[in-house]
């Protein structure tokens, strides 16, 4: 498999132009990762950056590649050529912004690019490229369809058609938006590559329409919707990871349809504690707090498997800790932190896929 990663204008002034916004690595550092990034998946990564919109064009629509990543920079915002050269190509392209562009300027949060792209990750620094380069890795490992769930924009989720045992998989990204499924996508094909069919669903998220009751409910209404994707499953399990361990547990004893299991990876068990603790994703807890969220969630009546990092520094293991201790839930530990626990290869997964697949 062969991407192209490609940068607009200013993308060589990384490391220079406002540091603060865009961190200290240059652009040969950004090369330099996303060529790693690229061998650690298996895949051969080209790159090319340029300040001239036909240049940009022309790597498009001349590249001989299986998928593209694209940070187009200020042309995302004026360019209708680019996403035209987009449109003209078989092969996917991701959207990447190093910062988030949707709490900017104004300007900055249109993007004439996103509609012609399989997705549009923003504002999670440089790492949102590698994050690009593993959602192509995926969409090339397992074919899945988009299915509506609801009205709202966000009410979508992508099924994966592998059998009789259904997981529903809520991400996390401590509520905020500009985390999204992307970040479930290789558990959702993991699963599907051993025999279990998946719903990685998307909700609304804090900045994004969402708060609280909104983000819940959203959850609860993927939930509800299961009769429609046309799987019949036998067996419903629902996996969440951090914001998302706390939404699946609200959710799933709530829902109409009867939920065999809970699987919270690294879960944001207490919200207040959460809000005291200065820690990334502590404002947006506050926020559902004052929504009206509960100060501690529970899994009420469903078999509930906590899975834990004991070196987690951002959501500390104490919060699955005291859960299980309190209420007589198992609790897995591992010796890594947050956001190992998403892929697959992690000393614990063999492990959660036993309990998912029942």
């Amino acid at each position: 498999m062969k991407i192209l990663v490609l940068n607009g204008p200013n993308l060589n002034l990384l490391g220079t132009r406002e540091p603060d916004i865009y961190g200290a690595e240059t652009l040969a550092d950004l090369d330099e990762m996303v060529t790693n990034w690229g061998l650690d998946m298996g895949i051969e990564v080209d790159t090319f950056q340029s300040n001239h919109e036909g240049d940009l064009v022309d790597q498009i629509q001349k590249s001989d590649v299986d998928g593209i990543v694209i940070n187009p920079a200020a042309y995302t915002h004026t360019s209708r050529a680019i996403p035209e050269a987009i449109s003209s190509v078989d092969h996917p392209v991701v959207e990447v912004h190093i910062s988030n562009v949707k709490e900017r300027e104004a300007w900055r949060a249109v993007s004439l690019v996103s509609e012609v792209c399989s997705a549009s990750i923003y504002g999670r620094g440089l790492i949102g490229y590698q994050h690009g380069l593993r959602h192509l890795v995926n969409r090339a490992a397992h074919s899945y369809e988009t299915v509506r769930y609801g009205p709202e924009t966000d009410h979508v989720g992508d099924v994966r058609v592998g059998g009789d045992t259904l997981a529903i998989l809520v991400h996390g990204g401590f509520w905020r938006h500009e985390w999204t499924r992307d970040t479930m996508e290789s558990l959702a094909v993991d699963l599907t590559q051993n025999g279990v069919s998946t719903w990685n669903i998307e909700y609304r998220r804090l900045g994004a329409g969402g708060g609280w009751p909104a983000t819940p409910e959203d959850v609860l209404l993927a939930l509800d919707h299961i009769a429609q994707l046309g799987v019949s499953p036998s067996r419903v399990v629902v996996v969440g990871h951090s914001a998302g361990g706390h939404l699946a547990m609200w959710a799933a004893w709530r829902s109409s349809n009867e939920i065999d299991q809970i699987v919270a990876l690294a879960p944001i068990v207490d919200v207040e504690r959460h809000a005291r603790s200065q820690m990334y994703g502590a404002e947006e807890a506050q926020q559902l707090l004052d929504g009206g969220a509960p100060r501690r969630i529970s899994a009420g009546d469903v078999p509930t498997l906590l899975v834990h990092g004991e070196s987690d520094r951002h959501v500390p293991i104490g919060h699955s800790a005291d859960l299980a201790r309190e209420d007589g839930l198992e609790l897995l530990t591992t010796s890594t932190g947050h956001f190992e626990l998403l892929d697959p290869s992690n000393d614990t997964w063999d492990k959660v896929r036993e309990v998912i697949i029942g």
